[in-house]
């Protein structure tokens, strides 16, 4: 019972300033609400990640993983970046970041090989896996069924570059013009919110029947009038009708009832060779882009050193927020979470810098095994945080 308790506890709070270990191996610091790495080795070049809690409870959650991407010794071989940007609660971007990468390094076994259509069935998995739980938890936890997360995916594997997103987290690349010198931006990821006239007119081509699919609320577009994001994995009860009834709150409900899903699971995913001149890689919740441009953003780690370019970007993203409501950064950092929300979101930034040499190698290529999750958490698999209770949904 004391052990349950002091797990719970852990979950829930961690002092700050300090070092954060897995096992014996220091994987970050902590600095009030500000988890860090400022640099690491993965197999194809340098990476800098870090994170800043805005909510209540931590809704986004990241991981790097490099070595094995299969659970064949024979490969493939690469790193794997995931940002999952949770609204409503953290269940479904904690279930995501517990099992989204073993999905996929047991499609990648089966096909042994790594490719888009290894990426499309570990998604499609999670999110039938975070159904069943849905299923489960519902009888003790109904508002589970109205929580879900944005969910973006980058592999490297060899000199192939994959990315996946659902939801509004971007990956931009920093690409280096030889003529002259400059670094420019170009983002891979394509986005899923209702404030993109793409994105609405999909939705209404999806459901030309409904008139209601979106709804411009508070000078906001939202998909029903409730949530910003057309695609994601958890929000079951927009997807099956079943779980959009009694006990789920009156605030989540529909009135109409539906037939087909009104939101969608399925990732766009690009894929592309990667050039000499290919930088490095900015991976990146929400919470980033709602106060840098891509520009901008590349700019902060093409003119800064490698190390610590992941903190930079966070800390021009908050100076941001803090110029919008006309305070001084160093007075929002003293803004407790909860309230911080009422500012900027949970950000989550990871930059992948990429070796030309590193990444040339076959994807067979054995270098060090790496596996670092986003805040310094140590995995809890196939379980939820204990003192957590979802809110309502809103924009990734």
């Amino acid at each position: 019972m004391l052990a349950a308790l002091m797990n719970l506890l852990r979950a829930c709070w961690q002092p700050s300033d300090r070092s954060v270990h897995s096992g014996s191996e220091v994987v970050g610091r902590q600095d009030g609400l500000l988890w860090y790495k400022d640099s690491g080795q993965h197999i194809n070049g340098e990476f800098s990640m870090a994170v800043v809690q805005a909510n209540n409870l931590l809704e986004d959650q990241s991981q790097i993983e490099s070595g094995p991407l299969s659970l064949l010794d024979t490969g493939p071989y690469g790193t794997f970046v995931g940002v999952y940007d949770g609204h409503g609660g953290p269940e479904t971007s904690r279930y995501i970041n517990d099992h989204l990468f073993q999905h996929l390094k047991r499609f990648a076994a089966e096909q042994q090989a790594m490719s888009a259509d290894v990426i499309r069935k570990a998604y499609q998995a999670t999110e039938e896996g975070f159904f069943s739980l849905v299923n489960k938890q519902w009888p003790m936890t109904p508002q589970i069924a109205a929580v879900g997360s944005c969910c973006l995916v980058g592999v490297i594997c060899g000199s192939m570059l994959y990315t996946a997103n659902l939801g509004d987290s971007r990956v931009v690349l920093g690409k280096l013009v030889k003529a002259t010198g400059e670094v420019l931006a170009v983002q891979l990821s394509a986005e899923h919110n209702a404030g993109i006239e793409s994105v609405r007119q999909e939705l209404h081509s999806m459901h030309p029947e409904d008139k209601q699919i979106v709804v411009l609320k508070h000078n906001v577009w939202r998909v029903k009038g409730l949530i910003q994001v057309s695609r994601s994995i958890g929000d079951v009860y927009l997807k099956k009708a079943e779980f959009n009834r009694e006990p789920l709150y009156a605030k989540f409900r529909l009135r109409e009832p539906f037939k087909k899903p009104i939101l969608s699971s399925e990732p766009s995913i690009s894929v592309q060779l990667l050039q000499p001149q290919d930088q490095f890689l900015i991976f990146a919740s929400d919470g980033l882009w709602e106060h840098l441009s891509n520009q901008e953003a590349v700019d902060i780690v093409h003119n800064g050193p490698h190390s610590g370019s992941a903190r930079r970007l966070i800390k021009a993203a908050l100076q941001e927020a803090a110029k919008k409501r006309e305070m001084r950064y160093s007075d929002l950092k003293k803004i407790d979470r909860g309230v911080r929300r009422h500012f900027h979101d949970d950000i989550t930034v990871i930059v992948v810098f990429l070796d030309d040499n590193l990444v040339s190698r076959a994807s067979s290529h054995r270098g060090p095994t790496l596996s670092v999750r986003g805040g310094g958490f140590a995995p809890a698999p196939n379980s939820l945080a204990p003192c957590t209770t979802p809110s309502e949904p809103r924009a990734s």
